[in-house]
């Protein structure tokens, strides 16, 4: 199946982002979100089979060909959700729908459920609400992230001689992925360095959080959401082992068969999820 994509980038007040813009002018607002190191390319099997809708799948800050944020600042869930709004004012749509997957449905819901009135709809893939931690961790967390902080300029990212062993290293991540997924997300992922080839994430995207919600919190989230919300659960994914989330989020879920990336990994994965979603927004 072939689709036009258009290659954009959005000069934000605070950042300049990139993004992929797919289907009609007139279809429906939808702001596509992606996973934790991952980029635009996450929906180039999933977009084009989506119907009647304009899908604009960003490059989140720190990913792909999106700039990174300036010294001293941070990656997190309200700095995201604040670059949303940005880009939703930057295209013109006063009201949107989301499609997120992993991170990026974390971040749907987010913004779904702190400013309701500006989103109809809320498409998410096998994420819902961020890591959580009980409060007596809080000063331990807090320290161990100061002091990852301090250690990360003298750390440098892994440099592979030829993009065939940048794609093999992806496949093996800390979320296995298909070798045509890693291909795709290498596409926007990598660039050239002496020696080869590195990934283009700004590498603070990987110390960890400073702060994290406690279970509460989080769930406060999920049920402060009033749009209509499809929630598709892989069967081989991150949250089928969760069934108390599960069974306690106001969401329509389906599960379906493959991996956390089922929409990327292979084509039959692709149409599942595009199947459900298709129904999904062509409900009035």
């Amino acid at each position: 199946m072939t689709c036009s994509v258009e290659e954009i980038r959005l000069s934000l007040p605070h950042i300049e982002l990139a993004a992929h813009l797919f289907g009609p002018q007139d279809g429906i607002p939808v702001i596509a979100l992606h996973g934790w190191l991952d980029n635009a390319n996450s929906f180039a099997r999933l977009a084009p089979k989506l119907e009647g809708l304009r899908i604009l799948a960003l490059d989140m800050a720190g990913h792909g060909h999106s700039d990174h944020r300036p010294p001293g600042s941070a990656y997190g869930l309200p700095d995201y959700a604040h670059d949303v709004l940005q880009v939703a004012g930057q295209m013109g749509w006063e009201r949107f729908s989301l499609l997120g997957h992993s991170l990026g449905a974390i971040i749907s819901v987010i913004v779904a459920a702190a400013i309701p009135q500006r989103v109809n709809r809320l498409a998410l893939i096998d994420g819902v609400v961020p890591p959580v931690a009980e409060p007596e961790s809080v000063v331990e967390r807090m320290g161990a992230a100061l002091q990852a902080q301090l250690t990360q300029q003298s750390k440098r990212k892994p440099v592979y001689a030829d993009m065939d062993r940048a794609v093999e290293a992806r496949m093996k991540g800390m979320v296995a992925v298909s070798r045509e997924a890693a291909e795709l997300l290498a596409q926007r992922g990598l660039m050239p360095v002496p020696g080869g080839y590195t990934w283009r994430s700004d590498s603070r995207l990987t110390l960890p959080s400073a702060i994290r919600l406690t279970g509460a919190q989080a769930l406060s989230f999920v049920t402060a959401v009033r749009c209509p919300a499809q929630l598709i659960v892989a069967e081989e994914g991150m949250l089928v082992q969760n069934r108390e989330l599960l069974a306690s989020v106001p969401f329509t879920v389906t599960a379906l068969p493959g991996g956390h990336h089922l929409h990327l990994n292979d084509e039959t994965g692709a149409r599942s999820v595009a199947d459900c979603f298709n129904r999904f927004f062509a409900v009035p």
